[in-house]
């Protein structure tokens, strides 16, 4: 098959996968006459999606695309097939599910961490006692009055683009737009809109402590999806022509990497310190925390993100009840009850079951290069895949370092 014709053949089956499943393209900006074409169709059902994908993948081999290339493709094309059979009703484990899309096989977590973490933590908050409601307490005496919210995140957002623009490479007409909503599943959404622009949306009524701001606007914008968005477009499709990163689509090895390269934007955009630099900045909004404290609690709450991970094995995989796992984010995560529901909702929501891994799994694979000192400009600008990003497989000709333990 032409190259040419592969990759439009990708970007039609995303699309068309888009037409099954709500929200599943996350962003998309190819050939406008390419998307009308498929909007146009007859609704495709979930086996013909599937039977596509496959012929899509056979054809790789022999299409003549560079190995980076083919590489990604294949492993985005294995995801939509794993997708398209779920759709169609097949029967498969959370776990087989995963590890069909995201190319991972998530693991639980060890309790007896969860213990030595929870320690560490009741070291570094104020006051005695369980960790948890020292925590809730922190969050409610630095919580952010909502009509702060917008020029607190505004302000967040020009400071993190000084600090990235130019390590990052990113084109001078970048921008990013801010929209706060209410009610919704997720605390921020980030939209990709072409042509180097963006849409953040951010729920009000999951903004409350300060300490967590400086963490939501780097992973949404700077050095997050918004800057990995805007170098990509510059440089694999501006300038290479890879048109297969035109569009981004949920549950795919695409996602998973985006969400653990995001989830250390302020390491790599600040890097040790950022909870003083933070809190100097937000003083310019009103707003007054001890950003040192913060950083402490996030350092040591980092270490418990695969608490949400065991939180959607337990539903998806076990067949535990809301309620239950519910309790479970609350004794192990440290998260208050409505926070805990609220990220309950979040996972049983067919669309962002499997989100809770790509945090998880996600963060683990990134954080390899990271230790081993990669560039910021290479982490965004490269199309990685989980196996390239460990090590495991060479990348633009260069093997890297293997991956290191899990940061959880």
């Amino acid at each position: 098959m032409d190259p040419s014709e592969l990759v439009r053949g990708y970007l039609r089956l995303g699309l068309r996968f888009g037409r099954l499943d709500d929200g599943m393209v996350l962003s998309c900006t190819a050939d406008p006459r390419t998307c009308r074409g498929v909007a146009g169709e007859p609704v495709p059902s979930p086996g013909e999606l599937v039977a596509q994908a496959a012929r899509l993948r056979a054809a790789l081999p022999d299409s003549g695309l560079p190995e980076v290339r083919a590489r990604f493709l294949d492993a985005q094309l294995a995801a939509l097939e794993c997708r398209g059979k779920k759709l169609t009703g097949q029967a498969m484990s959370f776990r087989d599910e995963v590890e069909g899309c995201f190319r991972v096989r998530p693991e639980r977590g060890d309790p007896e961490r969860y213990r030595l973490v929870h320690a560490e933590l009741a070291d570094v908050l104020p006051g005695t006692g369980d960790p948890a409601p020292r925590l809730a307490r922190l969050s409610e005496q630095e919580r952010v009055p909502p009509d702060l919210v917008p020029r607190a995140v505004r302000v967040l957002s020009e400071a993190l683009r000084g600090r990235v623009r130019a390590g990052a490479e990113l084109p001078t007409q970048e921008h990013v737009r801010y929209r706060c909503v209410r009610g919704r599943p997720w605390a921020a959404l980030h939209r990709y809109l072409g042509e180097f622009r963006s849409l953040v949306a951010i729920d009000l009524d999951r903004v409350r402590w300060a300490g967590n701001l400086p963490a939501l606007v780097a992973h949404e914008s700077y050095p997050g999806h918004h800057a990995e968005h805007c170098r990509k477009e510059r440089l694999l499709v501006d300038e290479r022509g890879w048109d297969e990163h035109r569009i981004a689509v949920r549950d795919t090895p695409q996602s998973l990497l985006a969400e653990g390269l995001a989830d250390f934007g302020l390491h790599l955009a600040v890097g040790p310190g950022w909870g003083r630099w933070a809190s100097e900045v937000l003083a310019e909004s009103g707003i007054a925390f001890d950003g040192e404290l913060a950083e402490r609690v996030h350092d040591v709450l980092f270490r418990l993100r695969r608490v949400r991970l065991d939180a959607a094995l337990s539903l998806h995989e076990d067949g535990v009840g809301e309620d239950e796992v519910v309790a479970r984010l609350v004794r192990w995560a440290c998260l208050p009850v409505v926070r805990a529901r609220a990220f309950v909702r979040f996972i049983a929501d067919p669309r962002w079951r499997l989100y809770a891994v790509a945090y998880a799994e996600g963060a683990e694979l990134v954080r390899g290069r990271i230790a081993e000192g990669e560039d910021l400009a290479r982490l965004l600008g490269e199309p990685w895949t989980p196996g390239g990003l460990a090590g495991v497989l060479p990348v633009n000709g260069r093997t890297g370092p293997p991956g290191g333990s899990a940061l959880i």
